[in-house]
């Protein structure tokens, strides 16, 4: 009996350690909100437009999963859906916990990475539109359909996100004036 219950405790136990082990307690520890992000990137948001453009995301799911940079896989820790397959990463996929995250605070980790864990700064491998596109593909795991609203200072539906809201977009070259009309010589 005792040789029983022995064996039934290490069965247990040895299952507790594989989960640990592969991830499988899917623990991050309590949510609570990071820190904001610092100065110079917190005035740092989504260029306007492209919390629904579907091009954008698509070159950011390109970026996330290293086909565009080979470099650069960022699926390889965080998992192709946003699970995480290395210990430590962040699981993208719990809402509740990336809904703390305003776009400044994630495009700032993407780019100085996270102290005391393996999330290394990306931006000398990523240029700041790719950083942003990698912002755009992330959030969708847990956050799917929502925008940062920087007047809410909250993710709402994309689509109400006010284009003020987000990053000006490049200013386009001003149009060329009208070219002069010769006149016309006198007397004809």
């Amino acid at each position: 009996m005792k040789q029983m219950k022995a064996t039934q405790l290490a069965v247990v136990l040895g299952m507790g350690l594989f989960m640990v082990a592969c991830g499988g307690g899917e623990s991050e520890g309590p949510v609570v909100p990071p820190p904001p992000a610092p100065a110079e990137y917190a005035a740092n948001h989504m260029p306007a437009g492209w919390w629904t453009d579907a091009a954008k995301l698509e070159e950011g799911r390109k970026l996330f999963i290293g086909e565009t940079n080979p470099d650069v896989n960022c699926a390889s820790c965080h998992g192709k859906d946003g699970k995480p397959v290395k210990a430590g990463a962040r699981d993208f996929r719990k809402g509740d916990r990336m809904s703390l995250y305003s776009d400044s605070v994630w495009f700032w980790r993407i780019s100085e990475g996270v102290p005391n864990t393996k999330m290394k700064a990306w931006k000398s491998k990523l240029s700041d539109e790719d950083r942003w596109k990698l912002v755009l593909f992330e959030r969708n795991f847990g956050l799917a359909g929502k925008g940062w609203d920087t007047e809410k200072n909250a993710w709402v539906d994309a689509a109400s996100v006010p284009a003020a809201g987000a990053a000006a977009a490049p200013a386009e070259a001003p149009a060329a004036a009208p070219a002069a009309v010769p006149a016309a010589p006198a007397g004809k």
